[in-house]
């Protein structure tokens, strides 16, 4: 009985291992043509982030709106005020002027918060006149 046990133990063992062994370093699982709404919500923010980053780019609010639909939110102006304040408040700062113009784009008020994020226009200097 005793060998019959440690015979049973052994081969379940050897066969765990092998079956490991053939599903990570084998076979291991590759997805291809996957949708961004299966991205880790991690994943989602950062591609919302290089969406931000090319609408500061373009300034389309349009096809900013249409990249952003592929993530599958319900409410993209939700999304978009909370992923904002969610950085603002985290101090992402390279996230915020992006994020801070794309949501001044869609509408979306942050109040006074949004005010240290715009990015505003710096005046050109006028060629001085020569008498």
């Amino acid at each position: 009985m005793k060998q019959f046990l440690g015979s049973l133990l052994v081969g379940v063992l050897v066969g765990l291992a092998v079956g490991l062994f053939i599903g990570w370093e084998q076979y291991p699982v590759e997805y291809t043509n996957s949708s961004l709404e299966a991205l880790d919500p991690y994943y989602k923010q950062q591609y919302t982030i290089m969406v931000a980053e090319g609408y500061q780019v373009d300034h389309d609010i349009n096809t900013a709106l249409n990249r952003l639909q592929v993530l599958g939110e319900d409410n993209l102006f939700e999304y978009v005020r909370d992923l904002t304040q969610q950085f603002i408040s985290q101090s992402n700062v390279p996230a915020i002027p992006p994020m801070v113009a794309l949501a001044e784009a869609l509408g979306i008020d942050l109040g006074p918060v949004m005010d240290i994020y715009r990015v505003t226009p710096v005046p050109s200097p006028t060629p001085a006149v020569s008498q």
